[in-house]
């Protein structure tokens, strides 16, 4: 876990943690009668392309995130190696340059290509199969002997740094742009990403604001995390109108290993999970029944709000979407969505 999107991110932030291969796809909404989260539209069909789509102005050079400086001379064949790194270039409009994905860029026009990457396990010669002109990695992106064998083979490679927050959204789209010779085409895609997120924000509503705590799940390798400061879903939970259950409860670091005593002491209104993480540990019973979860508020109102795996932590064109989503399901009533075994 895009680690989301996890995203990619959450990978990187959870190295110590997990020695894991991370799936993010997926998507619902606020548990219902049956106990299992209902399905709602997904944010992960299709991402929305500028039009008409620009031409690249190169060669540029920019600053890599490793501190390097990277001559980019053609845009003809990009690899993004993270699902959002490829959400930002098709959002862009040149996604019919895009010869390979990551795992974790799930949604329609990247569906039908070639996986060179799971989760930020890079086969490095995969890649270079492919003939690129450029490639993009995130900060996370290993191992760091596959990265040193694309630059070795002369191949530009552009490392972007992680995104945690909401106001990383402009910041790692102007980055994308800038290696791919579109500057004018990043300004327009950011204005159009920062306006629908403040219109998202507009819809919070007023009153109490509900305690969220985001657990990130992996039942089949029995990772059971609580999200703290910097787990990237902080940012999205405080901008939906909620509390940060992790954070306030006073965890410091961005992920810690699920306790009875930290549920607790955290006691949120609403959980908030990625979908495919919620499948693992088998739907909303299954999660009820990790030790301390069904104990909280949110437990015994049975309160689980799911969004899609490869969105959740992107922090990119679709963000507006994921904010959205959680200001309906973390406003939302628990008391209705008692269901299940």
């Amino acid at each position: 876990m895009r680690v989301p999107r996890l995203v990619g991110r959450l990978v990187g932030a959870l190295a110590g943690l997990l020695a894991m291969a991370v799936v993010l796809t997926g998507c619902g909404t606020a548990g219902g009668a049956s106990g299992k989260p209902s399905e709602a539209p997904s944010t992960a069909d299709r991402v929305e392309p500028l039009a008409p789509a620009p031409a690249p102005r190169l060669p540029v050079t920019v600053r890599s995130a490793d501190g390097r400086d990277v001559t980019v001379g053609g845009a003809d064949r990009i690899v993004p190696l993270s699902g959002s790194l490829s959400e930002i270039v098709f959002s862009l409009g040149l996604g019919d340059r895009v010869v390979a994905r990551d795992i974790t860029a799930t949604f329609e026009q990247a569906r039908r290509l070639p996986v060179v990457t799971r989760a930020h396990d890079v086969s490095a010669e995969s890649v270079l199969s492919l003939r690129p002109t450029l490639v993009l990695a995130e900060a996370t992106t290993g191992p760091a002997e596959a990265i040193g064998q694309i630059r070795a083979a002369g191949v530009p490679l552009v490392v972007l740094d992680p995104a945690k927050k909401l106001g990383d959204v402009g910041t790692r789209i102007d980055k994308v742009a800038a290696a791919l010779g579109v500057p004018a085409a990043g300004a327009e895609l950011r204005e159009r990403a920062e306006s629908r997120i403040e219109a998202a924000k507009q819809g919070v509503p007023h009153g109490k604001k509900p305690r969220v705590a985001f657990l990130y799940l992996r039942g089949s390798a029995s990772v059971y995390l609580l999200g703290g400061a910097g787990s990237g879903a902080d940012s999205l939970i405080e901008a939906a109108g909620g509390v940060d259950a992790g954070v306030d409860s006073g965890l410091k670091k961005d992920f810690t290993p699920i306790t009875s005593e930290a549920l607790a002491k955290a006691a949120p209104d609403v959980i908030l999970v990625m979908s495919k993480g919620l499948d693992s540990v088998g739907g909303v019973d299954g999660l009820l029944r990790i030790p301390g979860v069904g104990q909280t508020p949110a437990g015994l109102d049975r309160r689980i709000a799911s969004v899609d795996d490869g969105v959740l932590l992107n922090f990119g064109p679709r963000t507006d979407a994921v904010l959205k989503s959680l200001v309906e399901q973390i406003h939302k009533g628990g008391r209705n969505h008692k269901g299940g075994a």
